[in-house]
């Protein structure tokens, strides 16, 4: 196979049909040439005669005179597209401007090949094409309500020698821009513009031909985005040589300036307040131009935020477009005048307050004698406040019983007072509250202890919560007007203010209860001054000197201040030399005795010894500690572990402070004289039955002993 490569200039296939006074633009184009990217290009005229030259990209003598005075004036311009390709522009071209064109490329090749030119031949034709409005004036103003129709009509008709088509554009000037609403394109084909392919599928923008060449545009449903200049584009097509369509002019008329009357829904009143119990009086306005028949649908929207969507909100009332009102007990709805009707809701409870909405649709007659709905607002809310009834009344807080030690009761007593202007539909709670004392000027924080609903259900604080279900604190309702808090053990953590607030809660109509106010109380300090606990232990070893299997026996007194009708518990506790292995942490516990005074056995693990020791009390503050039989493992350090207590809630006893006696030691004397014992018997062998006759002998180094 052999491969030919070279230069190749293109220029569109021809003949090119344009139309007499129209711009017209010729391609050309250059491929597969070597040297520089930026190729020049020289444009030349034939009228069946030699080339005249016209304008050229690197050569500005090349034009010929016959052309300078338009190539100066700039009638005639190449204009550069790429590096490789350039536009020969002719504005307004003339029939003598029908001929040969040829566009020719200067070689930067290093071998000739190709071709460095190409013609193509234009024809001019005179231009036939006619656009024109419906009464072929200028263009009308109308003036129309939001819902209505409207058409408008443009009439295009070409007189071409040619067999040219027509496409035809209804546009709608939006600001200072064009925008296309629906196309006849000359392929025979409807094309909506941007943003109105919907409106053409439900056939509310139709473009319709009519006779005498009228193209109409209907527009139905008519919002306020249909207000502005209407005009008709209508362009004229041929197609060419390579079988494709090519615009050859265009022209435009506009048509209408359309205004469109937008229908408004609007609550006359803005936000409201009234009292419980009053009337609600809510007007809606529609404000329409509309002068013809027309019936007025509506419905009145209710929902507790502005935020919900009117499908979340509650329908109060509604009325067809037949005037057909639904029914309910305590709202109406009355038509004031032709664009006015007024909600009426009697008795109003504080949960009406919230935000009303009034949506109303206008529905004109049809030539069927049918009803058809041309527009549908909603109107913005109008908040609506409803001020409850509030009954008159105070609060006072007494304690009848205040702590003097802690686990001594209290009693705080919740009281109304002075009640005025109450109804039957009224009923009141409590609220209990803690307020911690703070050292300095710390923020005082307060802490719920407990609560009551509308229908006394308790509610118990995290405070509280655990000692209430104990029975510790006992909420109550002594009589119809006094609430009672009552702490059966007061705890030094209890101390601080406490003030309650009592909660007046009115009954609505759907037997609902809602809070109506609120009064708080002074608060009551719960205090009294403590002291820190002393206690203080002593142990006495009663005997002095003793040696290896006698009885150790020590006391321990006990006196303690500032502590409420004590009882003590103690536990012995000896310290073994380190090197005693049976208590590697070198402290054993031996034996205690609790308050109650029952005795047990701690850490003794002498088996031959289980009733070795001995603890009792003597007196409610002394104790004695007895070891019989005592060996040399026995000796160490013994103290007595003290810890009072007095009584808490529930009979129970609360640690309250621990005490540690001074040591007793136990020192078995291991040094003394040194003497050495033997036995004898002068006649070790002897029969059975003879008397055995033996002799101990003690004998001793420096020291005489006594018979």
């Amino acid at each position: 196979l052999a491969f030919c490569r070279g230069r190749i200039v293109r220029v569109p296939k021809g003949p090119l049909i344009r139309v007499m006074g129209t711009e017209v633009g010729i391609p050309c184009s250059v491929s597969d040439y070597d040297g520089p990217s930026e190729q020049n290009f020289d444009w030349e005229f034939s009228r069946e005669t030699d080339f005249m030259r016209i304008v050229s990209t690197w050569d500005s003598t090349f034009t010929s005179e016959e052309y300078q005075k338009r190539v100066g004036h700039g009638d005639i311009k190449l204009r550069r597209s790429s590096n490789d390709a350039v536009e020969l522009v002719i504005k307004n071209i003339q029939p003598t401007d029908q001929g040969t064109y040829k566009c020719s490329t200067p070689s930067t090749d290093a071998t000739v090949q190709g071709n460095y030119d190409a013609e193509v031949q234009v024809k001019v034709i005179s231009d036939g094409l006619s656009v024109s409005g419906s009464k072929a004036r200028s263009s009308t103003s109308l003036r129309l309500s939001e819902g209505d129709s409207f058409k408008l009509r443009c009439s295009a008709v070409t007189t071409s020698p040619e067999h040219t088509h027509l496409h035809v554009t209804w546009q709608i000037k939006s600001g200072s821009t064009w925008r296309d609403i629906l196309s006849l394109t000359h392929e025979g084909k409807f094309q909506p513009g941007p943003g109105y392919e919907e409106r053409y599928r439900n056939g509310d923008i139709r473009l319709d031909t009519g006779a005498n060449d009228t193209y109409r545009l209907s527009v139905s449903q008519a919002s306020s985005v249909d207000g502005g200049a209407y005009r008709c584009l209508v362009s004229e097509w041929v197609r060419g040589a390579d079988n494709s369509w090519q615009k050859i002019q265009e022209k435009s008329v506009e048509i209408a300036n359309v205004a469109i009357q937008r229908t408004d829904v609007v609550i006359s009143t803005s936000n409201v307040s009234v009292t419980e119990r009053d009337s609600l009086d809510l007007t809606c306005n529609i404000t329409t131009d509309r002068s013809g028949i027309f019936q007025a649908e509506l419905m009145w929207y209710f929902s507790a935020s502005p935020d919900d969507t009117l499908s979340d909100a509650q329908v109060l009332l509604s009325m067809d477009h037949d005037s057909v009102v639904s029914d309910s007990t305590l709202i109406s709805l009355s038509h004031i005048d032709r664009n006015s009707y007024r909600l009426l809701v009697r008795d109003v409870d504080v949960e009406d307050s919230g935000y009303y909405y009034c949506q109303a649709a206008i529905w004109v007659p049809l030539h069927n004698g049918s009803w058809h709905k041309v527009v549908e607002r909603t109107s913005a809310p109008v908040s609506v406040v409803v001020t409850a009834l509030e009954p008159d009344y105070e609060v006072s807080l007494n304690a009848s019983k205040t702590p003097k030690f802690s686990d001594d009761p209290t009693e705080l007593n919740c009281r109304i007072t002075n009640v005025q202007d109450t109804e039957a539909n009224i009923r009141f709670t409590v609220s209990w509250y803690y307020r911690q004392r703070l050292p300095g000027d710390d923020v005082m924080t307060e802490e719920l202890l407990a609560m009551m609903d509308a229908d006394w259900t308790l509610l118990l604080g995290d405070r509280s919560r655990e000692r209430t279900q104990n029975g510790e604190i006992i909420f109550s309702k002594k009589t119809a007007d006094t609430f009672s808090l009552r702490i059966q053990w007061t705890s030094e953590s209890d101390r601080g203010d406490y003030f309650c607030v009592i909660s007046a809660w009115s009954r609505h109509r759907n037997n609902t209860w809602v809070k109506s106010k609120d009064v708080t109380s002074a608060s009551v300090s719960i205090f009294w001054a403590t002291q820190d606990y002393t206690l203080t232990v002593e142990a006495v070893k009663l005997k002095p000197f003793f040696v290896a299997g006698h009885t150790f026996e020590m006391t321990c007194k006990v006196s303690s201040k500032n502590i409420k009708t004590p009882r003590y518990s103690v536990l012995i506790t000896a310290e073994k030399p380190l090197t005693d292995q049976s208590s590697p942490n070198g402290t054993t516990r031996i034996i205690s005795l609790n308050q109650d005074s029952v005795v047990r056995l701690e850490d003794w693990t002498d088996q031959t010894r289980v009733d070795g020791v001995v603890l009792e009390k003597v007196q409610e503050n002394e104790f004695r500690y007895r070891m019989y039989q005592t060996q040399i493992s026995d000796a160490g350090l013994y103290r007595c572990v003290v810890t009072a207590w007095s009584p808490g809630g529930g009979g129970m006893w609360r640690e309250a402070v621990n005490g540690l006696s001074n040591p007793i030691q136990i020192d078995f004397q291991t040094s003394g004289p040194v003497f050495n014992v033997s036995v004898h018997s002068d006649n070790p062998t002897i029969y059975q039955g003879e008397l055995a006759d033996l002799l101990c002998i003690v004998t001793t180094e420096g020291m005489a002993l006594e018979p």
